[in-house]
């Protein structure tokens, strides 16, 4: 290297180096190079970002757990499509819908379900869709549809469908429990007084008409 030549800049600068080739005598690269030929000089020149002139007012800042608070949704599930309003719920629980979003940290919001016995499923997957499990022993590998299930469990298929939509481990296990399923139209939080979303506002879709 022949030299290095520095242009500073404010938030950044430049370190232009000029190498310089020459054949390695007594190496077994000799044979690169040819009789008395020299080889050119090239020019790098690499950009470089300060650590110390970045602005600390730009980089983005995670919530602490002292920062947390936590509200409260109330949805109707009458008539709603399950993938749509899973997809809903996962975002509110995961905390998605607030502008302090921090993947690992649980700060999302309770959502309460009501009327989870009149939900539906959009096409034929009400019969059709399978749902698998494995009970661990050979041949141990079990199936259902979301109507047998439906029947033993009504808000099993809405919960799976959330499940699926959350990361693994302990985080989504905790956050999972924020979602409250309830039969009928009458829940136990109330105190909670919690803020009504209504699908049919967000979307036409996400609820099937009769």
């Amino acid at each position: 290297m022949q030299g290095a030549q520095y242009s500073s800049n404010a938030n950044r600068f430049c370190v232009n180096f000029l190498f310089s080739c020459q054949p390695a005598i007594g190496s077994n690269r000799q044979y690169i190079y040819t009789q008395n030929k020299t080889i050119k000089q090239y020019k790098y020149q690499f950009d470089f970002i300060v650590i110390n002139s970045i602005n600390p007012g730009t980089m983005t800042k995670f919530v602490k757990k002292d920062q947390i608070t936590s509200s409260w949704y109330e949805i109707d599930a009458k008539n709603a499509v399950v993938g749509r309003l899973a997809s809903i719920i996962s975002k509110i629980i995961r905390g998605k819908n607030k502008t302090t979003y921090t993947p690992h940290m649980d700060h999302g919001d309770f959502v309460i379900v009501k009327n989870i016995e009149q939900i539906k499923f959009t096409g034929k997957k009400f019969q059709n869709k399978k749902y698998y499990r494995h009970t661990g022993h050979p041949g141990g590998i079990k199936e259902t549809t979301p109507e047998k299930l439906h029947e033993k469990k009504p808000g099993e298929a809405l919960k799976l469908a959330v499940k699926r939509m959350l990361p693994g481990g302990v985080l989504g296990k905790k956050q999972l429990t924020k979602l409250k399923i309830y039969s009928g139209s009458d829940h136990p939080h109330s105190a909670q007084n919690p803020k009504i979303i209504e699908l049919e506002k967000l979307n036409n879709k996400n609820t099937i008409r009769n």
